[in-house]
């Protein structure tokens, strides 16, 4: 059975480091993955009483072993912009095909105020999931990157 935990601030990580969750989402998320730099700015922003910002971290267990993590931001942008961002969800190769996924992704839906948007690489295969759970899409993500000088 899957134990999940919601954790709103670095103070409530109990047993883990913000390195440790850093280091799992950078393995897990395998070829969809960001930098370690970036995975934690996300975590900070979740950990945020900033005005406009916060969200939450939520672990998932299975036999006592770290097997699944999901970070959520606010955007603080209700109405024009869905009001939560999951910018990262990831679970352990050696326990996929489990439905550990499907239970964060329930549980992520369950605890949010507000509407959610993701940002979905077409060739992954968890945008199949996504779409199981009434996620849709909605417009194309288009990014222009200015190169440095």
């Amino acid at each position: 059975m899957l134990s999940i935990k919601q954790i709103n601030s670095e103070e409530e990580l109990e047993n883990l480091t913000k390195q440790e969750i850093i280091d799992f989402l950078h393995t897990y998320l395998d070829k969809f993955r960001d930098d370690k730099v970036s995975i934690g700015k996300c975590l900070d922003y979740a950990f945020s009483e900033g005005t406009g910002k916060g969200g939450f971290l939520l672990t998932g267990y299975y036999e006592g072993k770290l097997v699944g993590a999901v970070i959520m931001n606010k955007t603080g942008m209700e109405g024009y912009i869905p009001e939560n961002l999951l910018v990262y969800i990831a679970v352990d190769a050696s326990v996929r095909g489990k439905g550990i996924g499907r239970q964060l992704m329930e549980e992520v839906i369950k605890r949010v105020k507000g509407d959610i948007k993701l940002h979905v690489e077409y060739d992954n295969p968890a945008k199949r999931l996504y779409e199981s759970l009434g996620f849709s899409t909605k417009y194309a993500e288009m990014r222009y990157t200015k190169k440095s000088n």
